[in-house]
Formats: C-alpha cells, sequence, structure tokens
C-alpha cells in the first residue's frame, strides 16, 4: 500500500515521523509540520494550491475545514481572517494531532480546533465549509460524508471544495445539484475544478 494510502485510516500503520514545510496561502507563507501517514505529507498538495490561488478568504464567521489532513486549510483561515472560528475534522487521528499542534504553534488554537468527527458538536452549524475532499474513498463513502456534512450549513451557506477533473468533479457537480445543493464552478486550473456549493 502507498503511504498516501493510509491518509483515511484512524490509525495510520506507517512510522509516525514531522516533517516541517512551507504552504504559500493567499499570499502568505505559513510554516507548518506535516507527517507520515497524513495526507499530502511534506509539501502543499496542487489541488490545495489550486484552492487557495483561485479564492479569496472566506468571510469571518464559523468555518469546518472537512477533511483537513495536517490543516492547512482552516489554518490558512485561522491565521488570516481574525474573525473566524475554525472547526476542522479529519478520521485521521495524526492529521488531528498534527493540525492542533500547527494552530498551536500559529497561535490560533482559541479559534482553531482540529478533531475527529465524533468529537465534533452534531448540532454545530457553519457558515461555509472548506475541502479538498477525500476523493479516494470511494463515490459511495464520499457521497455519504458530504451528505453527513453539508446539512450543517446555515441557509445560504456555502461550501467551497477543489476536486480533481479525472477524480469526478463534473459528475460530483452534478449529483450535488441533484440532491438539492446548486454547485457552480468557481474556477478551473491544471486538472483541478473548484467548486462552489450553496444551501439553498
Amino acid at each position: 500500500m502507498a503511504e498516501d494510502e493510509h491518509y483515511f485510516s484512524a490509525d495510520p500503520s506507517v512510522a509516525f515521523e514531522r516533517i516541517p514545510l512551507e504552504a504559500s496561502v493567499w499570499g502568505t507563507t505559513l510554516r507548518l509540520t506535516s507527517g507520515s501517514g497524513v495526507f499530502a505529507k511534506g509539501r502543499l498538495d496542487v489541488g490545495t494550491a489550486i484552492l487557495f490561488r483561485e479564492t479569496e478568504p472566506p468571510a469571518p464567521g464559523r468555518i469546518l475545514d472537512l477533511g483537513c489532513g495536517y490543516g492547512v486549510i482552516g489554518l490558512a483561515v485561522a491565521a488570516l481572517v481574525p474573525g473566524a472560528e475554525v472547526t476542522a475534522v479529519d478520521v485521521n487521528e495524526r492529521a488531528v494531532l498534527l493540525a492542533n499542534e500547527n494552530a498551536a504553534s500559529l497561535g490560533v488554537s482559541e479559534r482553531y480546533r482540529a478533531a475527529t468527527p465524533g468529537d465534533v458538536d452534531p448540532l454545530a452549524t457553519y457558515d461555509e465549509i472548506w475541502s479538498n475532499p477525500p476523493i479516494r474513498i470511494g463515490k459511495e463513502a464520499l457521497h455519504e460524508l458530504l451528505l453527513t456534512w453539508l446539512p450543517r450549513l446555515r441557509r445560504g451557506g456555502r461550501a467551497v471544495m477543489v476536486v480533481g477533473k479525472n477524480l469526478g468533479a463534473d459528475s460530483l457537480q452534478r449529483w450535488l445539484g441533484e440532491q438539492g445543493y446548486p454547485t457552480t464552478r468557481l474556477a478551473s486550473a491544471k486538472g483541478f475544478r473548484v467548486l462552489e456549493t450553496v444551501r439553498p
């Protein structure tokens, strides 16, 4: 099994090694720590880089980083949007640990919390969801994931996601619309789509 495939395990079997990186986010550089067994160890993956390049930071509010990995999307929001309260969620306990460590090192722990899904308040709602979703968990599991979290958007709230075209971005866009979540394409670059999904 390739190491990246461990990233959606709750407890990856690969030995844990912390790996520092610098990530360029919305014109700012964040110094973060990633790790083995976590998605995109030691780097900012191409999809997330495109997400930052093709969007602006969200307005202040309650933000959910869905499938947070070592935390870069939600941490960028917390670092650059002082009025944002960020919840980050990942099934990978190692990712959650790293994300919270990164929040502490950036000084945003008061407004940022990473947790596994079972440790997130089931009644919490969000103004926006930001995500590079874990497409490789499979279509059925991905659909279940999105239908679990999209209803937690406030009415009129939005989700911003980056998805590879070759991983089904266009079919996902259609499917979201069929589920009652109108979805438009904000950008297309390097084989990725940036999608905006609105809760009516």
